[in-house]
C-alpha cells in the first residue's frame, strides 16, 4: 500500500511493468497515475482513466444507471453523517448496507438492521476504507444469488464476456465457494445480466479483465448491479477451468497492445449456451467456523493437498498465519463435465486435504458440498449463515466418522482432522503418557539420571501450547505409583515463533466468572474500560483487528472492573485466550457464566 516506496523501487531497478495482483492498489487510479508519471511504469489492468470511473462504487453505480441497468436505492454521494444515513434508512427501510466506496473482499461493509447500529457501523466501515469514504445502499437479502460476469476488452470498444460465476456461498460478505457457470436455470435472466455488463463495458471502451457484480433473484426474475472490480479476481480460476483459457496471460498480452481478435475472442459467444463443464473453487482459510470464523494463527504443519484429474490447487505453501494479512491458505479447484460429477469430485478432494498447526474451515467445506441444497443449486447469499448451525453439526461428525468417499485413507484422515479441528494444534487425551529423563548439562562427574513419568488422568482444559489444565499421575522410580495425583496447569506462555506475540500475558480461565477472555487472536487496537469502572452485559470492551477488519469484543456479563490488560506495545498482537478484563468478586456474582461473545459485522 506504500506507493512512494513502490515508485522508488521501480526507479531503482528500472522496472517497466507491474502486475498489481488482487489488492487495493489493483483498483487504484492514483497508483496507476503515479507509477506512470513518476517512473514510466505501466500498471497492468484497465488503465488510469477506466480505473477512475470503475473502482469507486458510487461512480460505477452512476455509470450503470446511465446505461439503464437496475440498481438498488442508495445515497448518491459519500457521507459519514449518521443522521443523514438514518433518515435514508427510515425512508428505504432496514436493513441497509454501509459500504466503503473503495472497499473490497468484504472489507468496509456493514449490514445495519436498525438505527441503533448505524453509528458504530459507519465508524468501522470508515476505518476499513483506504479513502475513509462510505455510502449507504438498500440491502437485498432474501433469495438473491451473487453473480459476477467476467468481461475482457481491448480498449477499442470491442468487449467480450467469458460467461458468469456464482459466488453466493459467503460469510461476512466474503466469498467461500465460487462456481462456474452459475447455478441458475433461467438462462434468459442470466443473458440479461451478461448483456447489461457488456453494455457498460462498451460504453467506457473497457480494457483488460474486469468483473461486473450483481444480485440476481431467479424467483423474482430481477437483478441489481452492485459494482465493478476492474482487476483479476481471486475466483478467476473457475472461469479458466471451464474454458481452458489463461486469464493472466490475456492480461499480459492486452497490456502489450493485443486485440480480442489476436486472442481468438473476436466472435461473441451465445450466453444462452453455457460451457460443457462445471468448476468449483473452495477457499481453504485459517479460521474456526465453530467460533464465529475467528482467525486462527500459528505455524502450518502437515500441509497435504489433493491431486488428480480435474483438480487444481493454487497456494503459496504458507509457513505461518499472522494477523496482518488474509488468512487464505489455498484455493482448491475441481472441474468435471457435469455439475453432479463436479460436486462428487469436490467431496473426494476435500477428504484428501489436511492442514495442521492451525484451525481451518476444511470440515465446514466438506459439510457444504455434502448438503443437498448445494447439489440442487438452492443457494443464496444468506444460505450459509442461515444454515450454519446445521452445517457445523454435520462438520463435527467428521471427527468421529469420515466421509463416505474417504476410501483406504479413512483412519488417517479422521485422526488428522480431529487434530486440526481441536481447540489447539495438539490433541491431548486421557491416558496419554510421557517418560521424561532429566540429565545434567555440566561435564563433571557422572550423576544419576532421573526418569519421570507423566500420565494424563483427566484433561480439564486443552489449549496447549498456550494453556492447559489437567490431572496427572506423576511417578519416579523412587515414588510409589499410588501417590496422590497432581494437577498441572499452564497459565501463560511466551510465543515468539513466526508471529509477533513475543510478550507473555496472563491466560484467562473461561470457567471463571470473573474472567473475560479474548475470544480470538488479533491485534488489539482499542481497549475501552478501566479498573473501577462498571460494565454491563453486551457493552463493547475492545476492538480487535484481523486482516484489516475490526471486530467488537463485548462483555458477556455485568460487573465492576478489577483489572485490565495493559499490552506491552500499541497495536499488540494477542493470542486467543488472553485475559482481557478481570471483574471483582461482587460484580461477578451476578454472572450468567457464559463465555465472551464478539460481534463482527464484516
Amino acid at each position: 500500500m506504500d506507493i512512494d516506496f513502490l515508485v522508488s523501487l521501480a526507479r531503482t531497478y528500472s522496472i517497466d511493468t507491474v502486475h498489481p495482483g488482487y489488492g487495493f492498489l489493483s483498483e487504484s487510479a492514483d497508483f496507476a497515475w503515479r507509477m506512470w508519471d513518476e517512473a514510466q511504469v505501466v500498471v497492468i489492468g484497465p488503465g488510469r482513466e477506466i480505473l477512475a470511473q470503475t473502482s469507486d462504487k458510487l461512480q460505477a453505480r452512476q455509470l450503470a444507471m446511465e446505461c439503464g441497468v437496475p440498481v438498488l436505492k442508495a445515497i448518491t454521494s459519500p457521507t459519514s453523517n449518521v443522521n443523514e444515513i438514518q433518515a435514508f434508512a427510515s425512508d428505504a427501510g432496514y436493513p441497509v448496507m454501509i459500504k466503503a466506496v473503495d472497499g473490497g473482499g468484504g472489507r468496509g461493509i456493514r449490514q445495519v438492521n436498525n438505527e441503533n447500529e448505524v453509528a458504530e457501523a459507519v465508524n468501522r466501515a470508515v476505518r476499513e476504507s483506504p479513502s475513509q469514504a462510505v455510502f449507504v445502499e438498500k440491502a437485498a437479502v432474501n433469495g438473491y444469488h451473487h453473480v459476477e460476469v467476467q468481461i475482457v476488452g481491448d480498449g477499442t470498444g470491442s468487449v467480450q464476456h467469458l460467461w458468469e460465476r456464482d459466488c453466493s456461498v459467503q460469510r461476512r460478505f466474503q466469498k467461500l465457494i465460487e462456481v462456474a457457470p452459475a447455478n441458475i436455470r433461467n438462462r434468459k435472466l442470466l443473458c440479461a445480466v451478461i448483456d447489461s455488463a457488456l453494455g457498460i463495458a462498451r460504453r467506457i471502451r473497457y480494457r483488460s479483465l474486469g468483473t461486473f457484480e450483481y444480485l440476481v433473484s431467479e424467483e423474482r426474475e430481477e437483478f441489481f448491479f452492485l459494482e465493478i472490480n476492474p482487476r483479476l479476481q481471486v475466483e478467476h480460476t473457475v472461469t479458466e477451468s471451464i474454458l481452458g483459457v489463461d486469464l493472466v496471460q490475456m492480461q499480459l498480452l492486452l497490456s502489450q497492445g493485443a486485440s480480442l481478435d489476436d486472442l481468438g475472442l473476436g466472435t461473441l459467444p451465445d450466453p444462452e449456451i453455457p460451457p460443457n463443464s462445471h468448476s468449483i473453487q473452495l477457499r481453504i482459510c485459517a479460521e474456526d467456523p465453530r467460533d464465529n470464523f475467528a482467525l486462527s494463527i500459528g505455524t502450518i504443519k502437515d500441509f497435504t493437498l489433493p491431486t488428480g484429474h480435474g483438480v487444481r490447487v493454487d497456494t503459496g505453501n504458507p509457513l505461518a498465519v499472522g494477523t496482518e494479512f488474509d488468512n487464505l491458505l489455498a484455493k482448491l479447484i475441481v472441474t468435471a463435465p457435469t455439475w453432479e460429477a463436479t460436486v462428487l469430485k469436490a467431496q473426494r478432494a476435500l477428504t484428501d486435504t489436511n492442514i495442521g498447526g492451525v484451525k481451518t474451515n476444511i470440515s465446514l467445506l466438506r459439510a457444504i458440498v455434502l448438503h443437498p441444497d448445494f447439489l440442487a443449486g438452492k443457494i443464496d447469499t444468506r444460505w450459509l449463515e442461515s444454515n450454519l448451525d446445521q452445517l457445523i453439526s454435520l462438520s463435527q461428525s467428521f471427527y468421529a466418522h469420515d466421509l463416505p468417499l474417504a476410501g483406504p485413507r479413512r483412519e488417517r484422515d479422521s485422526i488428522q482432522l480431529s487434530t486440526v479441528s481441536s481447540s489447539s494444534a495438539l490433541l491431548l487425551r486421557k491416558g496419554d503418557a510421557w517418560s521424561i529423563t532429566l540429565k545434567p548439562l555440566d561435564d563433571g562427574p557422572v550423576q544419576e539420571q532421573i526418569q519421570h513419568h507423566l500420565r494424563l488422568k483427566r484433561v480439564l482444559r486443552n489449549g496447549f501450547p498456550t494453556s492447559m489444565a489437567a490431572e496427572i499421575e506423576y511417578t519416579t522410580p523412587n515414588a510409589p505409583r499410588s501417590a496422590i495425583p497432581y494437577k498441572i496447569q499452564l497459565e501463560a506462555t511466551a510465543a515468539s515463533a513466526s508471529i509477533s506475540m513475543s510478550s507473555t500475558y496472563r491466560r484467562g480461565d473461561p470457567g471463571n466468572p470473573r474472567h473475560i477472555v479474548l475470544p480470538l487472536s488479533g491485534k488489539l487496537v482499542e481497549l475501552n474500560v478501566s479498573p473501577g469502572e462498571d460494565v454491563v452485559e453486551g457493552q463493547v470492551l475492545a476492538f480487535v483487528k484481523q486482516m484489516k477488519m475490526e471486530l467488537e469484543v463485548r462483555s458477556p456479563r455485568s460487573g465492576r472492573v478489577k483489572w485490565v490488560l495493559e499490552p506491552d506495545e500499541t497495536d499488540a498482537d494477542l493470542a486467543e485466550g488472553v485475559l482481557l478484563v478481570e471483574l471483582d468478586e461482587r460484580g461477578a456474582s451476578n454472572s450468567d457464566g457464559g463465555q465472551l461473545g464478539f460481534k463482527g459485522k464484516l
